[in-house]
């Protein structure tokens, strides 16, 4: 029987390529699409406006919020959870066991990783289990993570180190010498502190 949206699950708009493979109890949200020789096992959440590129897995019990665009041949193993607008580059990791054996089952012990909200993680990084991106987080191209990521922290590097801030629009933010900063693109007003590093200001 091909994939179609009335044999996975009765969602108008979603869109699931014939090659793809879909559990028939995955939950979708509206306008989902899951494109070539992808993988989607019983269980996972996939939220609405999401895009699953060509070769991607998703295993159970894996949560993925609205309008995330996970590009070619990212794999997300349990234990892994994303929010709402993450941007997973090209072929970037995700591990769920820290000290794996072959000879070893740890099935029974997966480590779960959060992904914030407007997170980007750019091509080929790896994100170590047990850590969290913060909400607005940017992980450059190629990055290893073996640490948590403060929200719009810019990170790089193997190990991955922090360079500086990043705006929810994916700009780069230069703060004066009151702390203060103005995303060059939204015109939205940050504030740089010592205890929670950066928050956007209520004023315009």
């Amino acid at each position: 029987m091909p994939n179609t949206i009335e044999n996975i699950n009765p969602v108008t708009g979603a869109f699931i390529h014939d090659s793809a493979i879909v559990a028939e109890n995955v939950k979708l949200g509206g306008d989902v699409k899951i494109w070539h020789f992808s993988h989607v096992m019983k269980g996972a959440r996939i939220g609405s406006g999401t895009s699953l590129g060509q070769n991607s897995f998703v295993a159970s019990g894996v949560t993925i919020g609205d309008n995330c665009k996970i590009q070619n041949n990212v794999s997300l193993y349990q234990g892994v959870t994303l929010g709402d607008n993450v941007f997973l580059g090209p072929s970037c990791v995700f591990t769920n066991v820290i000290n794996p054996r072959s000879s070893v089952t740890r099935r029974d012990s997966y480590t779960k990783t959060h992904i914030g909200d407007g997170v980007t993680v750019g091509a080929n990084a790896t994100i170590v289990c047990g850590n969290t991106l913060g909400n607005f987080s940017f992980v450059g191209a190629g990055a290893v993570v073996t640490s948590s990521v403060k929200p719009y922290a810019l990170v790089v590097g193997n190990p991955a180190k922090q360079i500086g801030w990043m705006s929810p629009h994916g700009i780069r933010l230069k703060f004066d010498e009151a702390k203060m900063a103005v995303c060059s693109e939204s015109g939205r007003k940050f504030r740089l502190n010592d205890v929670n590093g950066v928050s956007p200001c209520t004023e315009k």
